[in-house]
């Protein structure tokens, strides 16, 4: 058997044992090993201590571990509670206002914390109940929550678009502002359908009283302090003022003085946000060790050369191979998690994309938002298990799969967007560049 076949035979083997349940970074290292040296011999991981200390130096990861960090620490200090005060006394008396709210609080703790599962359970925990006990409809009422909490893998600052950017070569700080719009566009597709269902079927999403105004006070205490936060990191990435890395760290300290605000920042508290930190971070760079280990055996052995053949010969062209691209990452993300896809699936993809002469900003937006989508597909979708683990015991996990089916739809649909219209990614980019005087 040619090489280049044993390559397929590696990455098949990957994805099976992938879908049994072995840990990831270990898997793509051990199958790389398992394959890399009887077929490469020992001499060829030379090259791979190099690559891994390339990993470690990257000044662009920095910002990893300091969004984690400040993400762990605005959901210790409270924000997500008085934001669901703050947004539902705003929202709750319109007809689907509640639902509304959430999708808000969703997209502002995106924009500060970009935690998807600390997002889901805490709005799973408070919002939930309340939906529930004023009527709303199960299926409605655990889709927003679930789609609302997947907001932070597509508005910066996201975790999500550091690695895509990293991976495929393409400026972070670019790459937030390219998916400001498009996040804009889905936030108002997703209150749009809440408002319809509540229109068409006022039983699902009855008008409530929350039993609480929304005054000045209130409104200034649950939604200035994450629109500061918010300010403060993309503004200074937007305008130049500091790289996505030193706006994490402005991140970081802005998150510490809120949760200081709030009495919250104890010895105990730090000592477990930096815990949970540490166990983050060090599972992304572990993955991405593991991924660099299966990438350099992959082209060792010729794979990415049979891939690249066999995309570019697809009818359509450059059209041909996004429509694939896009159906293959869609389909992975029902089984695989958004760092597999995005450490194994997208360095083979990103070079082909560049030879069919694809725009890399434009494509990993389109990657980005097809990402955010496998965190609500079954039966690996992680938002649908942390909404089940704080949902109230009479929700079932078959209301949680029919309420997210509209919200999946919903994203495909801005996906489709995106592909019809790239100027939706390219236009902030390029107006930002005006305004700084780079064109």
């Amino acid at each position: 058997m040619a090489q280049e076949h044993w390559a397929l035979v590696m990455f098949a083997a990957t994805m099976a044992l992938l879908l049994l349940g072995y840990p990831v970074a270990f898997t793509l290292g051990a199958v790389a090993l398992a394959f890399g040296l009887p077929l490469l011999g020992l001499d060829f991981f030379e090259l791979l201590p190099l690559r891994i200390w390339g990993i470690m130096t990257n000044f662009t990861l920095v910002a990893v571990p300091l969004f984690v960090f400040m993400g762990v620490m605005l959901e210790k200090s409270g924000l997500a509670e008085e934001l669901l005060r703050a947004a539902g006394a705003l929202f709750g008396r319109v007809r689907g206002g509640l639902a509304v709210s959430i999708v808000v609080v969703g997209a502002l703790l995106a924009a500060t914390t970009g935690v998807v599962g600390a997002t889901v359970v805490t709005m799973g925990v408070i919002a939930l109940p309340t939906l529930l006990r004023h009527g709303y409809r199960t299926e409605l009422a655990t889709g927003t929550i679930a789609a609302s909490g997947t907001l932070g893998q597509l508005i910066p600052p996201s975790i999500v678009l550091i690695l895509l950017g990293d991976v495929m070569g393409v400026p972070v700080g670019r790459l937030f502002m390219a998916c400001v719009l498009p996040g804009l566009v889905l936030i108002g597709l997703f209150i749009l359908y809440v408002l319809v269902v509540a229109w068409l079927r006022p039983g699902w999403a009855p008008p409530v009283r929350t039993g609480e105004q929304a005054t000045t006070g209130l409104l200034l205490r649950g939604l200035l302090p994450p629109l500061l936060l918010m300010a403060a990191v993309l503004g200074s990435i937007f305008f130049g003022i500091a790289s996505p890395t030193e706006s994490a760290a402005v991140g970081a300290l802005g998150a510490m003085l809120l949760a200081a605000s709030r009495r919250r920042l104890g010895r105990q508290a730090l000592l477990e946000t930096m815990r949970q930190t540490t166990r983050l971070t060090s599972m992304v760079f572990l993955v991405l060790v593991g991924a660099t280990t299966f990438g350099l055996v992959f082209r060792g052995l010729g794979g990415d050369l049979v891939v690249e053949e066999a995309l570019t010969r697809l009818p359509g062209g450059e059209w041909g191979f996004i429509a694939v691209s896009m159906a293959l990452l869609f389909v992975l993300g029902f089984f695989l998690d958004f760092l597999e896809i995005c450490f194994i699936v997208v360095p083979i993809l990103a070079p082909i994309a560049e030879t069919l002469g694809v725009d890399l900003l434009w494509f990993a937006v389109l990657i980005a938002m097809n990402l955010q989508t496998s965190f609500l597909t079954p039966p690996f979708g992680f938002s649908l298990f942390y909404l089940k683990a704080s949902a109230p015991p009479e929700v079932r996990i078959a209301q949680i799969y029919r309420g997210i089916v509209p919200f999946v739809a919903l994203q495909l649909l801005t996906l489709a967007l995106l592909a019809a219209w790239p100027e939706l990614v390219s236009w902030l980019p390029d107006l930002m560049d005006q305004l700084q005087g780079i064109r």
